[in-house]
C-alpha cells in the first residue's frame, strides 16, 4: 500500500509539472524554481507534512521534497542555535542528498559520454 500512496503523490505531482510545462510558457529553470518554493510554502502552512506521511517518498523526492526539506531543516536549527541556524539549517539537512546527487552525478559522467546533442 506505501508503494501505491508513493505512486500517486508523485505521479500527481509529476502531472502538476507536465501540465504547467504543456499549458504555459514557463521554462524548466522556472518551473523547477516553483516547485522548490511551493514546497517551502506548503511547509509552512502545515499542508506538505501530512502529505509527506501518506505519500512517503513521492512526497520527499520530488522538488517540492528538497523546499521542504530546506525549510524543516532552517526551522529546527533555529529553534536550537537561534539566528544561526538560518544559515546552517537547510543546508544541513540537505546536505546528504545533495551530496548523493554530486557523488551519482560525477559517476553517471564518468561512465557514460558526455556532450552536447547533435
Amino acid at each position: 500500500m506505501d508503494l501505491l500512496r508513493a505512486f500517486i503523490v508523485g505521479g500527481a505531482l509529476c502531472v502538476v509539472g507536465q501540465l504547467l510545462m504543456d499549458l504555459t510558457k514557463l521554462t524548466p529553470a522556472r518551473i523547477l524554481v516553483t516547485f522548490v518554493t511551493a514546497g517551502v510554502i506548503l511547509g509552512a502552512l502545515g499542508i506538505y507534512k501530512p502529505l509527506i506521511d501518506w505519500g512517503g517518498a513521492g512526497a520527499t523526492v520530488p522538488l517540492t521534497g528538497f523546499g521542504y526539506l530546506l525549510a524543516d531543516g532552517t526551522k529546527k536549527a533555529i529553534e536550537q542555535q537561534g539566528a544561526v541556524g538560518i544559515f546552517t539549517g537547510g543546508l544541513t539537512a540537505c546536505s546528504a542528498g545533495v551530496a548523493a546527487a554530486v557523488a551519482f552525478g560525477y559517476l553517471a559522467a564518468l561512465i557514460s559520454k558526455p556532450g552536447d546533442k547533435d
